[in-house]
């Protein structure tokens, strides 16, 4: 299939959640190659072992699979000239018991799982492999049985090292040497048993000195009575890694003429670790196994999309008998997108022998190719842009397409001129269905209704609609259009039947009358647009205000008195300021306005608040009105007289 079918349909997606139920790095290399197989006989195969698999798996048999870590790298080192270590034949060992394991296992399954229980049959069991590592390898290292070389070797080590540790504890527990030991311990450095001593005692001991502390305050010496048989020690102990390397050699040798058998078995594992992720899978979508046919015949039930799991609606579909090329109309989010991906999605993984969620009794037709065009979601602008880049696509899905193709084409001719759009699609789908294709589309258009309607091999699909909640209901039903949901929808809600007769006129050029729908749908109880009505309301109660204090305003040309520390208005300025002097001689009022204080003609003022209701009780207005310099002054000049000081009021 090519990337952008597998991209669209996200097929790859799939693949990485199947690779998470690999256990080896070779069976997620498996899942990572896997593609649809367009060989019936290979895809009922591959179906079959997943099912067999799965029906382990269900029946609580613990299915001895192998990681398979390290043992990759292992056998790449086996094809140079490289000799295994002990954990390396640890891990080689652990694989081939693993490996008789479940060749073991299988033979006991055989009737309930026969096909992938031959495959158990390719595990060579390399008895004398697995015999040799284990008497020659113990807890990670050569044993001492390995050999009858090593045997005596490691006997001679053992009687010298006695003999170094008794000359060593007879120093440590002497009087005499008490004082220049450091800790009363036998140390090993660089090979060699040694004592600690304290540096200023370092000539108080006979024997060489092997190591310093870092702080310069002991030195580690070799006693000059243990030198002589820690020379004959090493010599013995280069014997024995010598020793060990030829028993290393001969097990690396032994394993190497193995490494066919080898392979074969970690190939066998591999095999098995991938089909088992395919049948925990299944398991984990509920999946079932589905029947083939060449016919291009699909029919299935109760199928969900396997990346929406549970929450996804059921879609039943069926296609390849008495037409071969569905057009499915209805409104945007009502589902038809996801339906068409899960078709194409399902039909791949079938194809790759992988169950699908869906009622056991599905059958899907084997597609040479599947070719897809889905639309991006984007906005208007944005489809606009990409149009040319869709038209490209289906340019090569139109030269691509044959009687084995699949073409899934979502939101056809959407993205540019309405009527151009319809024209495109529907000669579109006149093209690719003359070559013999089966075909999945959906469109807005509905002219396109129509034409499904009156050709033979079309066949016409909705989205289902509920009126009721206004909500769609992501159901699938096919022979049926997609209906004027739009106005339906607009006389659930309330609106105006005249207005939806005038648009059905516009848009279909033929008068309906909606009489009958919309006394049916008005006995659902009407929703109300609660918000927006809400708003409205309170716009015009601000009218209603607004007017109120206009007709106020132009009755009261009463002469009003005010009083000090009341706010009003002022018509000739459109502001508002503070009263700070009474009316004088002249009508005029000291009002204070953005700090500058102003006389003002009391026929131009209006009280908006009172002071009362602007300051607390017994408030200092000073505060309001006078500079913190002048209250200061104020405040001086009350306690006293001060030659010079004045206080300068500023009036206009």
């Amino acid at each position: 299939m090519n990337n952008n079918t597998i991209k669209m349909l996200e097929y790859d997606k799939i693949k990485e959640i199947l690779m998470g139920y690999a256990l080896s790095e070779e069976g997620k290399d498996l899942v990572k190659k896997l593609e649809p197989s367009i060989d019936i006989y290979i895809i009922e195969n591959w179906l079959e072992e997943t099912t067999e698999a799965k029906g382990l798996l269900e029946s609580n048999f613990r299915v001895p699979l192998h990681s398979l870590t390290g043992i990759s790298k292992i056998m790449e080192k086996l094809d140079i000239d490289y000799t295994l270590n002990p954990e390396e034949m640890i891990l080689i060992l652990d694989f081939i018991r693993n490996a008789s394991r479940m060749k073991n296992f299988m033979k006991s399954k055989n009737l309930i799982a026969p096909r992938i229980c031959t495959y158990a049959m390719s595990i060579d069991e390399l008895e004398d492999v697995k015999e040799e590592i284990d008497k020659c390898i113990r807890n990670g290292r050569v044993d001492d049985k390995a050999s009858s070389e090593l045997s005596k070797l490691r006997k001679k080590i053992g009687i010298l090292e006695d003999r170094i540790k008794s000359k060593f504890q007879s120093i440590l527990n002497s009087p005499a040497y008490s004082k220049y030991i450091q800790d009363n311990l036998i140390g090993f450095k660089e090979g060699r048993y040694v004592i600690p001593i304290k540096r200023e005692y370092r000539k108080n001991i006979n024997g060489r000195v092997v190591e310093t502390s870092s702080s310069g305050a002991t030195v580690f010496i070799e006693p000059e009575a243990v030198g002589r048989i820690q020379q004959e020690l090493s010599l013995l102990k280069t014997e024995e890694k010598n020793e060990e390397y030829k028993i290393l050699v001969y097990l690396t040798d032994l394993i190497k003429g193995y490494g066919r058998e080898l392979r074969i078995s970690i190939e066998t594992m591999s095999y098995y670790d991938f089909i088992f992720a395919k049948a925990k899978y299944s398991k984990a979508i509920g999946g079932n196994t589905a029947k083939l046919n060449t016919r291009k015949y699909i029919n299935i039930k109760e199928a969900r999309h396997p990346l929406i799991g549970e929450s996804a609606v059921p879609l039943s579909f069926i296609i390849g008998e008495g037409y071969r090329s569905l057009v499915i109309t209805g409104p945007n989010t009502g589902g038809k997108t996801v339906a068409l991906k899960t078709v194409g999605l399902l039909t791949m993984m079938v194809q790759s022998g992988m169950h699908v969620p869906m009622n056991a009794d599905g059958e899907f037709a084997i597609f040479n190719d599947i070719l897809v065009d889905i639309g991006d979601g984007q906005s208007i602008e944005q489809n606009l842009s990409t149009f040319s880049s869709h038209i490209s696509n289906i340019i090569g899905i139109v030269e691509c397409a044959d009687e084995n193709s699949l073409i899934i084409l979502d939101e056809l001719g959407a993205g540019t001129d309405p009527a151009e759009g319809m024209g495109l699609a529907t000669s579109l789908l006149e093209e690719i269905h003359r070559k013999g294709s089966t075909i999945l589309a959906t469109t807005h258009y509905s002219e396109i209704k129509e034409f499904a309607n009156s050709n033979k091999g079309f066949e016409n699909g909705c989205m289902e609609f509920d009126l009721e909640t206004l909500k769609p209901l992501y159901r699938l039903k096919i022979g049926k259009s997609g209906e004027s949901n739009g106005f339906n929808i607009a006389l659930r809600l309330g609106m105006d039947k005249k207005i939806i007769e005038r648009a059905h006129e516009i848009s279909y050029r033929e008068s309906k009358d909606y009489s009958e729908i919309s006394k049916k749908l008005s006995e659902i109880k009407k929703v109300k647009n609660i918000e927006t009505i809400q708003k409205h309301e309170k716009q015009l109660e601000k009218l209603r205000r607004n007017k109120t204090n206009k007709k106020k305003l132009e009755r009261e040309k009463i002469v009003q008195s005010f009083n000090i520390g009341d706010r009003v208005y002022i018509s000739s300025l459109d502001d508002y300021g503070i009263v700070y002097s009474l009316e004088d001689g002249k009508g005029d009022v000291g009002v204070m306005v953005k700090k500058k204080k102003l006389k003002v003609n009391k026929k131009r003022l209006s009280l908006h608040i009172e002071a009362e209701n602007l300051y607390p009780e017994n408030y200092d207005l000073d505060i309001v009105f006078e500079t913190k310099e002048n209250r200061k002054k104020k405040k001086l000049m009350n306690r006293k007289y001060v030659k010079g000081l004045k206080i300068e009021i500023e009036d206009n």
